[in-house]
């Protein structure tokens, strides 16, 4: 029975191969500490990667915004241009408009009548200038949003 009992259970090493096996590092602890350093060494490579995506991906996000930040400030350019350009407009017509010498308000000083009463003047450059800026940002806009949507 003895003889059965040890050929059933699990085979021991002899002296002269255990020896052998850690000679060549082949030791079971050995190998656990090998699968554990290229399970960790597989793992880093994923985490490495992660990282670099994430990375990738902020670069771009940064791009884009920096992209949009550079047309909002042409955008602020432009209508400050504009603003000015307006304002200039303004300060040239108001010496002769009707509406800002009425000393009190008529029916010709309606907002529908206006028009009319500055028929027979001839219109400032400023404002034939502001004109035109006007419908080119019109038109710019027009094609911004179409662009954006």
């Amino acid at each position: 029975m003895s003889d059965c009992s040890s050929s059933c259970s699990t085979p021991q090493m002899d002296t002269t191969t255990k020896q052998l096996f850690e000679a060549w590092g082949c030791s079971e602890d050995e190998d656990r500490r090998t699968t554990r350093r290229e399970k960790n060494r597989v793992a880093a490579q994923k985490s490495r990667k992660r990282q670099t995506q994430r990375a990738d991906l902020l670069h771009e996000a940064c791009e884009l915004l920096e992209q949009k930040n550079r047309k909002l400030r042409k955008e602020v350019d432009f209508l400050s241009e504009e603003q000015h350009l307006l304002t200039e407009a303004l300060r040239a017509h108001e010496p002769s408009c009707p509406i800002m010498h009425c000393s009190s308000a008529s029916t010709s000083m309606q907002p529908d009548n206006i028009p009319a009463l500055c028929e027979d003047r001839d219109p400032s450059p400023v404002f034939k200038v502001t004109a035109s800026l006007w419908s080119s940002v019109q038109d710019q806009t027009l094609l911004s949003f179409s662009q954006d949507h």
